[in-house]
């Protein structure tokens, strides 16, 4: 579920959790994924997720859990290639010159965040995503950090690495319970709609150099 190493001595003030799915990635490919494998299903359960009568946790595992094992290595193969968000390496460079911890927090699956980011993710002091568990007949959901409307609890996620500053990049709804917990938010689609209902502050933002810009004038 995690995948963390030992970073250079970082500034614990701060931190910046990233959504990886329509975040990282241009399109949102964990769900172009569930439509494609899974598409009645999908078609039935996604509308109420994002209309937020179902909760992410139900739906997504009754999702992945409807697949048939033997899609696993077509999942990996229809992940490969995505585009990601313009910026991110930048945006990397500066955070490691800040000595500020980047952790990918994802509601997606992690072998899709590997398929499509490749060596960019040992950028990352961690990694949490679903992983799936393909020796049954149909794939199974791991979910180590679940919570009660999540199979990646993103505020679960944000306990583990205290900081005075918590910087959440998200997209969507996936990104709601994490962008209420953080001290600053860029958000975008989604993500951004849900805020402005709660009335919640944040910071739009269409790629990486956009954050990067942000948070150069706001800590320089």
């Amino acid at each position: 579920m995690t995948d963390e190493k030992s970073p250079i001595p970082n500034n614990h003030k701060r931190i910046v959790f990233c959504d990886f799915d329509g975040t990282i990635t241009v399109e949102e490919t964990f769900v172009a994924m569930l439509k494609h494998f899974a598409p009645e299903l999908s078609s039935q359960l996604m509308p109420e997720m994002y209309a937020r009568r179902l909760s992410l946790r139900s739906g997504v595992r009754q999702l992945l859990e409807s697949i048939p094992s033997e899609c696993y290595g077509e999942i990996v193969e229809f992940s490969r290639g995505k585009l990601m968000r313009p910026g991110l390496v930048e945006l990397l460079d500066f955070l490691d010159a800040q000595r500020v911890d980047f952790v990918i927090v994802s509601g997606g699956l992690r072998i899709m965040v590997e398929a499509v980011m490749g060596d960019l993710t040992e950028r990352a002091i961690a990694l949490y995503a679903v992983e799936l568990d393909a020796t049954g007949p149909c794939l199974q959901v791991n979910a180590e950090f679940e919570g009660d409307t999540e199979l990646v609890s993103k505020v679960r996620v944000m306990g583990l690495h205290p900081a005075s500053e918590q910087v959440a990049i998200g997209d969507s709804l996936t990104d709601f319970n994490m962008a209420g917990q953080a001290s600053s938010v860029f958000a975008r689609d989604r993500l951004a709609d849900y805020l402005d209902e709660q009335q919640k502050p944040y910071t739009k933002w269409d790629n990486f150099f956009d954050v990067l810009e942000n948070l150069s004038q706001k800590w320089n």
